[in-house]
């Protein structure tokens, strides 16, 4: 069949296909349906048979477990040929095993080991493989600072050593460790808009205006983050720097002494703190704790992964105080149902960006506006007007 330059600009580079690795189930279908919309939708003037036949883009693997902990993983189809995206989150504990007749949540490593597996388990059949790993594996431990293992860019080298040509994360903790793979692709992804179209969405009266709103960064490290927010939204900014004793070391971390701030008067005005995680959270209800003593009105949290590693108690009391108003974190990672129910938080969905993502480089067109929200962030804060 002859096709024109228009109807060939509406085929992909290869056969598209989507791996869930375990825990990731649930997103990765959200994902499958919008990539199928736009797939049918994008044929409607092509008469090829066999893409009628298409259901799903996702590939059936399973990753089983012996009794003694040890895995492997099976890939039921063929994968040849195909331009792979493989989807992980090592964050995600609700997945448990059994090992030695107990019940054992997956770790990081264990989540990581399974990326492994089936990238082994593809055995370099595929035309292209691509990680989407939203929360990056060992992201905190990217840099060296006494002797100290690197396990972060350690990660990176053996995914590229195995053949992944692309990993896309978001919010990495620090994006300079993609200096441990210079010659193979790396994007760390804000999800800036999402977030603001989750809070106009969620909260009545929101007024993103500098006399009335003020974007906070918790910490030094988080300020060219929240740079971004205060450019977009044309809002003031300020910061709360972190003194630690660095004379001792608790749960392998400084502690915090206290919060300094720095920065506008913040008194009636509503604040948006945005931070790339919340892990115990006891940081982050510090520096609202201290924005309400300096009087401001409502306190809004922004964070791309939501670990609440020391439950959720705090945070209800928080709330019940009137300290925060709303915490937002998205989907990229597992959210357990508890936290799905509360009161003071906000799912962000991510799904149909993370397919967005996906559809435009499985057509290898430039990821430029699909990674730079700026206008869309624009185009929203005019329709509020």
């Amino acid at each position: 069949m002859i096709i024109s330059n228009e109807e060939y600009s509406l085929l992909p580079v290869g056969d598209l296909g989507i791996i869930a690795l375990p825990g990731c189930e649930k997103f990765v279908s959200m994902i499958d349906n919008y990539l199928l919309d736009w797939h049918h939708n994008r044929r409607v003037s092509l008469s090829v048979q066999e893409d009628s036949t298409i259901d799903t883009f996702k590939v059936d693997v399973v990753c089983p477990r012996f009794g003694t902990g040890e895995a492997k993983a099976h890939i039921k189809e063929t994968v040849r040929g195909k331009d792979l995206y493989l989807i992980c989150d090592p964050f995600n504990y609700g997945v448990t095993y059994t090992m030695y007749d107990m019940k054992v949540p997956m770790s990081p490593d264990d989540h990581f080991q399974d990326l492994k597996r089936v990238i082994s388990a593809v055995g370099g059949k595929a035309r292209r493989l691509t990680v989407i790993m939203p929360m990056l594996y060992e992201g905190r431990q990217h840099k060296r600072t006494a002797r100290e293992s690197l396990d972060c860019a350690h990660a990176l080298q053996e995914l590229v050593n195995m053949g992944v040509t692309n990993i896309i994360t978001f919010d990495a903790h620090d994006a300079r460790v993609q200096n441990a793979i210079p010659l193979n692709g790396f994007e760390t992804i804000s999800p800036a808009y999402q977030m603001i179209k989750a809070l106009v969405s969620s909260v009545d009266n929101v007024n993103i205006n500098k006399d009335k709103m003020l974007i906070v960064s918790p910490d030094e490290g988080g300020m060219s983050r929240c740079m971004y927010y205060s450019s977009v939204l044309g809002l003031d900014l300020g910061m709360f720097y972190k003194r630690r004793d660095y004379s001792v070391v608790v749960n392998g971390r400084n502690p915090i002494i206290s919060h300094d701030f720095l920065g506008k008067d913040v008194e009636g005005k509503d604040v948006i703190v945005v931070d790339d995680m919340i892990s115990s959270g006891e940081s982050m209800l510090d520096v609202a704790a201290q924005l309400k003593a300096r009087k401001a009105n409502r306190i809004f949290v922004f964070s791309t992964f939501g670990l609440f590693c020391n439950g959720l108690d705090k945070f209800d009391e928080a709330y019940a105080k009137g300290t925060i108003d709303k915490v937002f974190t998205t989907n990229l990672i597992y959210s357990t149902p508890e936290l799905l129910k509360r009161d003071w938080y906000v799912s962000v969905d991510m799904s149909k960006y993370v397919a967005l993502i996906i559809d435009t480089l499985a057509y290898d067109k430039s990821l430029s506006n699909v990674l730079s929200p700026s206008q869309r962030i624009k185009d929203l804060l005019e329709s509020l007007k």
